[in-house]
C-alpha cells in the first residue's frame, strides 16, 4: 500500500506523505502544500475533507453507526458507566478505579461554591435573556474571578482548573433556569452523586422536599454520557481553535458554549420541541406533516430526524429511546406534545420513504422529550447539551494544548476587487 500521494499542478508532481489512524482511516498530509507548490492551497468549505488535528478521545464512524470513547464503545459505557466516570475517561484517557473516581469527585465538589458576586451578574440579566446566552457569559465571567492562566507543564495546575469547572458550571446551569423561573438560586447537597445533585440543584422548591427518582437519575445520566463528546464538531473545533491562541481554559469553553448555541448544533433538541409545538397547534395530524416533510417544495422541514455524520440509526438515539420510554411511563406524564412525538415516531420507523433513506428519529428528538418530560424549560434544552458536553471539550481543549498543536490560522481563496485607487469623496 503506497505511504504517498502524488498531486500533480501544471504538469509538476508534488508528493505528500499518507497518515494512517489506528482505526485505518486514511488521511494526506499536506502540510508542506503552500511552501512546497509556491502558494497553492486547498478549499474545503466547512472542512468536510480536512482533519484539522489528530486526536485520541472519540472515534466516530457515520457510515456504520459507531460512536467510542476512547476506544470504549458507548452502548458499553451508557449501560455500565456514570457520566462522572465517563468524564474522567474522556479528559485523561482511562477508566479511574473507585480510589481515583471517589477523589475526582471530591475535588469536584471541593469547587462548587461559586463566588457571591456572580449571583448579582445573574440577576442583573433580565429574565427574557435567552440561557445560552447568559451561561456562556457566566462561564467566561469565572475567567474574572480565576484570573491566572493556566500552566500546561503542570499536571496539578491541568487538574485543578478542570475540577474547578466541573464543579462550578452545574451550580451555574441550575441558577441560569432558576433565576428565569424567580427560584431562589442555592447549592445543592454535597452528599448526593454528580448528577443527583444537579437534578436537586435544579428542581428544588424552597417549600417542600425534593424526591429523587431513579429512572430520571439514570436518563439525564445517559443523556450526559451521549452528549459528551463527538469529534469535531463546530464547537469543539471551537474550542481547539480558540485555545490554540493560548487562551484559557474557561474563556475556550465559553466560545463553545456560543459555538453550540447555533440551532444548526445544539439547538436542534430545542428545534425538536418547537415543531412538535407547531404541529400540535396545527391539530396534531401527523401523517399530514410527513407528506409534508417528503414533499420536496414543501418548506417545512422534519427536525430530530436523520443526522448530518450517521448515515445510519444515530447510535445514541437507540440508547435514550429506553429511557425516553421509561421516563414517560415512570412519570405518567400527559402531554399533547409528547403524543405528537409518538405518533412522528411510530411514522418514520414505518414509512419506507424514511426508512430506505434512513431518517430515523435521532438523540436530539429523544433528547427533547425527555427534557419536556423532566419539566426542563424548552429554552434551557442547549443548556443541559453543554452540561453534557463539558467534559468533552475540557479533554479536546486538554489534549491540543499538551500536543503543543500550533495557532489555527486558516487560509482563503481572495475573490474580491483587484487594486484600485483611492477616489476622494467628493469625486465619488
Amino acid at each position: 500500500m503506497s505511504t504517498t500521494a502524488t498531486l500533480t499542478i501544471d504538469g509538476q508532481a508534488y508528493e505528500f506523505p499518507l497518515i494512517k489512524g489506528t482505526e485505518n482511516e486514511r488521511a494526506i498530509d499536506i502540510k508542506t502544500l503552500r511552501s512546497s507548490t509556491n502558494g497553492i492551497i486547498t478549499i474545503d468549505p466547512g472542512y468536510k475533507n480536512t482533519g484539522s488535528c489528530e486526536s485520541a478521545i472519540t472515534f466516530l464512524d457515520g457510515e456504520n453507526g459507531i460512536l467510542r470513547y476512547r476506544g470504549y464503545t458507548i452502548e458499553e459505557l451508557a449501560e455500565k458507566a456514570d457520566f462522572l466516570e465517563v468524564a474522567y475517561l474522556l479528559i485523561f484517557g482511562e477508566l479511574p478505579n473507585e480510589e481515583t473516581l471517589k477523589k475526582f469527585h471530591n475535588d469536584i465538589k471541593k469547587e462548587s461554591v461559586v463566588d457571591e458576586e456572580i449571583k448579582k451578574i445573574i440577576h442583573a440579566f433580565p429574565k427574557s435573556a435567552h440561557p445560552m446566552g447568559v451561561i456562556s457569559s457566566l462561564t467566561s465571567t469565572l475567567t474574572a474571578f480565576n484570573p491566572s492562566s493556566v500552566d500546561v507543564s503542570s499536571d496539578e495546575a491541568i487538574y485543578n482548573s478542570i475540577v474547578r469547572i466541573l464543579g462550578k458550571f452545574p451550580v451555574l446551569v441550575a441558577w441560569t433556569m432558576r433565576k428565569r423561573q424567580g427560584l431562589p438560586l442555592d447549592y445543592g447537597d454535597n452528599s448526593l452523586g454528580y448528577v443527583e445533585n444537579i437534578l436537586k440543584m435544579m428542581f428544588k422548591r424552597p417549600d417542600e422536599e425534593y424526591v429523587m427518582n431513579k429512572k430520571v437519575v439514570d436518563a439525564l445520566d445517559k443523556l450526559l454520557i451521549l452528549h459528551a463528546d463527538h469529534e469535531q464538531n463546530c464547537s469543539t473545533s471551537t474550542v481547539r481553535m480558540v485555545g490554540s491562541s493560548h487562551a484559557g481554559l474557561f474563556v475556550s469553553l465559553s466560545a463553545g458554549i456560543s459555538a453550540l448555541w447555533g440551532p444548526l448544533h445544539g439547538g436542534a433538541n430545542q428545534a425538536v420541541i418547537e415543531m412538535l409545538e407547531g404541529i400540535r397547534a396545527d391539530g396534531g395530524d401527523t401523517k399530514k406533516y410527513m407528506a409534508k416533510a417528503k414533499d420536496k417544495n414543501d418548506p417545512f422541514r422534519l427536525m430530530g430526524f436523520g443526522h448530518r455524520v450517521y448515515k445510519n440509526f444515530d447510535p445514541r438515539a437507540k440508547i435514550i429511546k429506553k429511557s425516553a420510554d421509561e421516563v414517560l411511563g415512570d412519570l405518567g406524564v400527559v402531554d399533547p406534545v409528547l403524543d405528537v412525538a409518538k405518533g412522528l415516531e411510530k411514522e418514520a420507523l414505518e414509512d419506507p420513504y424514511f426508512v430506505d433513506r434512513k431518517l430515523y428519529p435521532n438523540v436530539d428528538f429523544y433528547s427533547g422529550i425527555i427534557y419536556r418530560a423532566l419539566g426542563i424549560p424548552t429554552e434551557m434544552f442547549t443548556v443541559m447539551f453543554a452540561l453534557g458536553r463539558l467534559p468533552g471539550w475540557i479533554a479536546q481543549w486538554r489534549e491540543m494544548r499538551l500536543r503543543k498543536e500550533p495557532i489555527g490560522r486558516p487560509r482563503q481563496v481572495y475573490i474580491g476587487a483587484n487594486k484600485r485607487d483611492f477616489v476622494p469623496i467628493e469625486e465619488r
